[in-house]
């Protein structure tokens, strides 16, 4: 097994080292649904977790992130960038096979609670050096030509993994008998565990080119703050900045609410968020397609509007007026922001790495990973403080009327706990679109372009997939109207082009004295 550098990287070389990469990340997907997300918010429910308690394991991922400073430095020194991000996530994947023993030798309370997010905290924090060693092992190997496809497949197949685990530890976990229900968990760590080292092998694949140096050698100080004084990429990191305050208030509590407030089982939750997966994973290569045709921002002028929505549409579901069909509601919200947070991620990650400069990937790139751990730190933290907080408070909004001596009423709106973190969230949407709008990546296209080939491409993934759905997308007429307006578009643009050639070289015989001969007169 070979963790130095490679001397030499073909063609060959990185192919072997991109379909590692994706099955890379299908294992890591495995070892993150049977151990993290919901399954991870049910272990601490089970323990006896409250709203503080469940926003802290919410918050440790972004504050381990803090390990990038740190990480860093080591990889400038070593400049081994696969020793550290295999060794690193090897110690977490053992750390987890042992977090399996904690309901064995741990009564729930506040002492497991504890180890809980101890083990937690530590497992991030290896998690962050691996990723920051990754991070500049990926920008210096993979072509920028082409990421928005390659990183559509990966985040495909590690979706796809994710969802078969999260829907097999829910199930499962929800069928083991009630008594020795922590013993479940036990299981499903255990196996996240081995699944993890599977993942590491995968990595040991991925060849490593020689770390570059870019320009004089600088000081870790100043490789950290070259991000922040660079003011295109000041722009993504204020974009990052919001997007993760937004979203980590209200998104670690989302399991929470479905289980406490809604009263669903662990079954249920854990198939809405696969049907979200489940969407996710099927517009990826859809996002990719457009993220590489288009513009990474072009992705998120329409995938952040959709997804805010969607937070709104969780704050209604558990209105009493829409009791009866709030399930099928939440199917619906679940399939809608899983589709619109494949986008996102996809293209606030590919923003990172097409804007950072060549050589400074390490730096760039760990500024962004700095930024989103201190906001999605703190923003988890102030949502478990809210929540404890309205919990004792409430708004409702209730219509009476009374006609021929009959008087009655009814509730129009009732928001508790929960529901205001999703309604402040969804309002801090309209200040992460502001900071988007600061960020300059080529040519601006509007949100009406990225619908329209969004559509042709859902269109064409349809055809390719059904002969049925094929012969309707050949009646649908909506692909072909459009391109024959880009047509149409590209001719004038090209004719006008021409006029403007012709009338300067007319003006410029006139300025020497005669007329240009005419295009259609021949020389005798």
């Amino acid at each position: 097994m070979r963790l130095r550098p490679d001397p030499t990287i073909g063609d060959a070389d990185l192919r072997r080292g991109q379909r590692a990469l994706v099955r890379d990340a299908a294992w890591a997907s495995v070892t993150g649904s049977l151990y993290g997300g919901v399954i991870l918010v049910g272990f601490a429910l089970a323990l006896g977790a409250g709203p503080f308690a469940i926003g802290m394991l919410a918050a440790i991922p972004f504050i381990g992130q803090a390990a990038q400073l740190p990480a860093i430095a080591l990889i400038e020194r070593l400049r081994q960038r696969r020793k550290i991000a295999v060794i690193s996530v090897t110690i977490a994947r053992f750390l987890i096979l042992l977090l399996a023993i904690v309901p064995l030798v741990v009564a729930t309370g506040r002492g497991a609670i504890t180890l809980l997010l101890v083990a937690q905290l530590v497992i991030t924090v290896l998690g962050s050096l691996a990723g920051c060693a990754l991070n500049s092992w990926l920008h210096q190997l993979l072509p920028r030509e082409g990421l928005g496809g390659f990183f559509a497949k990966r985040l495909f197949w590690g979706t796809a993994s994710g969802c078969i685990g999260t829907l097999a530890a829910g199930l499962f976990i929800d069928h083991w008998p009630y008594a020795e229900k922590l013993h479940a968990y036990s299981v499903s760590f255990g196996i996240a565990g081995l699944a993890g080292f599977v993942s590491a092998w995968f990595l040991t694949r991925v060849p490593e080119p020689q770390m570059t140096q870019a320009g004089p050698h600088t000081s870790v100080i100043a490789k950290i703050a070259a991000p922040f004084h660079d003011p295109n990429f000041r722009s993504v990191l204020r974009y990052i900045l919001a997007w993760n305050a937004a979203t980590n208030l209200a998104a670690p509590f989302l399991a929470v609410y479905l289980i406490q407030q809604m009263q669903l089982s662990l079954g249920t939750v854990t198939t809405l968020w696969v049907t979200s997966q489940v969407a996710n994973a099927f517009v990826l290569y859809i996002w990719g397609r457009l993220s590489d045709r288009l513009s990474n921002k072009a992705v998120l002028r329409v995938a952040l509007p959709l997804y805010f929505l969607c937070m709104l549409g969780i704050a209604f579901a558990a209105l009493p007026g829409v009791a009866d069909f709030a399930l099928p509601l939440l199917y619906a919200v679940h399939i809608a922001m899983g589709a619109a947070a494949g986008g996102i991620g996809l293209a606030t990650g590919n923003l990172g790495l097409k804007l950072a400069p060549q050589g400074q990937g390490t730096s760039y790139l760990a500024a962004t990973s700095l930024v989103a751990s201190v906001t999605g730190g703190i923003a988890p933290l102030i949502g478990g403080a809210l929540a404890h907080w309205f919990e004792a408070a409430g708004l409702s909004v209730v219509a009476r009327w009374a006609w021929s001596g009959v008087a009655g009423e009814t509730t129009v709106l009732s928001f508790t706990r929960y529901q205001f973190l999703f309604v402040i969230a969804a309002a801090l949407g309209l200040y992460v679109l502001h900071r988007l709008s600061a960020i300059r990546e080529g040519e601006e296209i509007s949100e009406r372009v990225v619908i329209q080939q969004f559509a042709l491409e859902a269109l064409r993934t349809v055809n390719q997939v059904s002969t049925i759905a094929g012969l309707l997308g050949n009646l649908v007429t909506f692909g072909r109207v459009f391109e024959r307006r880009l047509y149409a578009r590209r001719s004038a643009v090209s004719n006008r082009a021409t006029t403007d050639s012709a009338q300067s070289a007319h003006e410029a015989a006139n300025d020497r004295g005669h007329e240009p001969r005419a295009a259609t007169d021949r020389s005798d």
